[in-house]
């Protein structure tokens, strides 16, 4: 299967809202998704799988190009905007002055382990550098050691906690945060991450669908 990201759409939420029951237990509604595609200051984007690279995008480049959005190509072939590949994951960024904020990340549960959370974070990396912010900041569960391994990976570092964080159990939260994210050391750091992502992705893109896979494509 091949996977690639692109920025999500209103008409992306009841995909999305899917993978957020299946991932989180507090979950938010269709208008909130819809009051944050619309604000300025906040990026959403999906992962979507295709078993055959996917066909030219057709929509406007945007203005500035993130070093993730010059990759794909290389790899995968232009990115598309295609309703017809199921979404398999999503993630968002917040902007506040020049800190971008990750506010979630989640994939499916059938595609987990296939490097589209790692995707996705790259993906957001990219959103955030071109909504010009400087560094990057998130809450994760304390107990959530692959997610912050992960993180850890991608130059984000322990900051505090935010105790009782979590509503659904009272856990606390980790706040972790990176150096400047347009410094020529991150952005050396994010090339040679990005290139041993797209090597697994490489991989993956030879590989079948999860068996168990429920997420079909729309045809609407």
């Amino acid at each position: 299967m091949y996977y690639f990201t692109e920025r999500m759409t209103e008409d992306d939420i009841e995909q999305v809202q899917m993978i957020e029951r299946a991932s989180f237990s507090t979950l938010w509604s269709a208008n909130t998704y819809r009051h944050e595609l619309r604000s300025s200051t906040t990026r959403y984007i999906v992962a979507r799988a295709s078993p055959t690279p996917p066909p030219p995008r057709t929509e406007r480049p945007a203005s500035r190009r993130g070093l993730l959005a010059n990759l794909i190509p290389m790899f995968f072939g232009q990115q598309t905007t295609t309703r017809d590949f199921p979404i398999v994951g999503y993630g968002g960024v917040w902007l506040s002055v020049d800190e971008g904020h990750i506010t979630t990340i989640a994939v499916a549960p059938a595609y987990r382990g296939r490097g589209i959370g790692e995707l996705l974070l790259n993906g957001l990396i990219d959103q955030a550098l071109d909504m010009h912010a400087d560094v990057l900041t998130l809450e994760v569960r304390v107990s959530n050691i692959v997610a912050q391994q992960l993180y850890l990976k991608y130059g984000f570092r322990p900051a505090g906690k935010r105790l009782r964080y979590y509503t659904d159990n009272g856990e606390d939260a980790l706040i972790m945060s990176t150096e400047p994210i347009r410094s020529p050391a991150y952005q050396e750091r994010l090339r040679q991450l990005r290139e041993r992502l797209f090597a697994r992705l490489r991989e993956e893109a030879n590989e079948p669908a999860p068996l168990h896979d429920n997420l079909q494509p729309r045809t609407d």
